[in-house]
């Protein structure tokens, strides 16, 4: 509005004062179920794929940001552990929450899902817990994983790591690649269209029928349909696996079209 315009405005003595209305609540955005995320501080990537997977009436997600280094080094990653319970306090104090989730795969391998779990807890007794690596396990099982091909940003002595890791827990790892890109910032900004080409090469493994692509900061979401379409075997990720399992502890059962093979089991 211009300012002549509003000098010619008519001007009241006093607003009308309509007291005080009636309302109702409801139940809220998180009606169905409301998740709690701890996202590194270095992560430009996780919000962007709950966004595009966690899109159901009534279901709704809360971020709280955890500090972490650059770097990706079992050090700086041993050195999140304790910071973990205080961002989960930050997040809707007061206010019930289905799940709390974890985001980030190489920490989790490094201090342990029960050690992550455990810091969870000290802020939010007894709530339903998921990390990426929890998430990929429960994901595995759901596929009818027999074979594993493990793409990873990650230096080689991480991936060694996670490998054991899932080996551990009895999964068969049939290949495994890096983009070796050690710095955070940079594991963000590497291209859909890498990230494809790579899982066509693992996919091309004999013995290879899921593709897991570990790292909360890789861009997987939106490519996981027409990778599967494309390569023929299953798809997954970090964040993927984690927004499926997040949904699934939360008792929303419900199909996500175009998500993949995952969001409809």
């Amino acid at each position: 509005m211009s300012l002549d315009l509003a000098a010619t405005l008519p001007v009241s003595a006093a607003p009308i004062d309509l007291g005080i209305l009636s309302s109702e609540l409801d139940g809220g955005l998180a009606a169905r179920a409301a998740i709690g995320l701890v996202v590194l501080a270095t992560d430009q990537t996780m919000e962007h794929e709950f966004r595009a997977l966690v899109r159901l009436p009534g279901v709704a997600f809360y971020e709280s940001r955890v500090f972490n280094d650059n770097d990706i080094a079992p050090a700086t990653l041993r050195a999140i552990g304790p910071r973990i319970a205080p961002s989960v306090d930050l997040i809707l104090p007061s206010i019930p929450l289905d799940v709390v989730a974890f985001g980030c795969t190489s920490a989790t391998m490094t201090l342990g899902e029960d050690a992550i779990f455990a810091e969870i807890h000290k802020a939010r007794p007894g709530v339903a817990c998921t990390t990426p690596v929890t998430a990929a396990l429960a994901a595995f099982r759901a596929l009818g994983a027999t074979g594993i091909g493990l793409l990873t940003p990650y230096a080689p002595q991480i991936n060694e790591g996670l490998v054991a890791y899932f080996s551990g827990r009895g999964v068969n790892i049939a290949a495994v690649a890096t983009f070796d890109r050690q710095d955070d910032r940079e594991a963000a900004r590497i291209s859909v269209p890498s990230i494809e080409a790579a899982a066509q090469r693992l996919a091309r493994v004999p013995g290879v029928d899921v593709i897991f692509v570990s790292c909360t900061s890789l861009r997987v979401a939106e490519a996981v349909a027409r990778l599967e379409r494309r390569v023929g075997a299953s798809v997954t990720s970090s964040n993927h696996a984690m927004a499926w399992h997040c949904l699934r502890l939360a008792g929303i059962d419900d199909v996500v079209p175009g998500a993949g093979r995952l969001f409809e089991r």
